[in-house]
């Protein structure tokens, strides 16, 4: 399979190097979940066993989130990547806590569509 770099690939690598959560927004299709893909397994200098992908239209995916904070804590060395993040406006709250807990760069990619609404949740304490 090709890969046609993004223009935002640099910045989002050095995002996760520098940040605790990077957000990658846009409409659907865009390309979002192949550049999270891309980077969690070829980007960034990180290794397949150091990403984990959660696809939150995945019923699977979703299950591992019934005790989120156990499950997220439990892979609290590797980047979290949450695809459709705003199916789950519940996991924000959780997620400002594990970073502050973490204390350290490139805790989570979230994913989701560039709405008014996700931009809020995400900012909200």
């Amino acid at each position: 399979m090709n890969h046609y770099p993004r223009l935002a690939e640099t910045a989002v690598i050095n995002s996760i190097r520098h940040f605790p959560v990077t957000a990658i927004t846009g409409p659907r299709q865009c390309g979002k979940s192949t550049l999270s893909k891309r980077l969690g397994l070829e980007g960034a200098g990180v290794t397949p066993s150091e990403f984990l992908y959660l696809d939150m239209e995945r019923p699977s995916d979703l299950a591992k989130l019934d005790n989120a904070e156990w499950f997220l804590g439990s892979h609290s060395d590797k980047i979290i990547c949450i695809d459709e993040i705003q199916r789950r406006p519940e996991l924000f709250p959780l997620i400002r806590s594990l970073v502050d807990e973490w204390d350290r760069p490139g805790c989570f990619l979230i994913l989701g569509s560039a709405s008014r609404d996700l931009l809020k949740q995400s900012s909200n304490p």
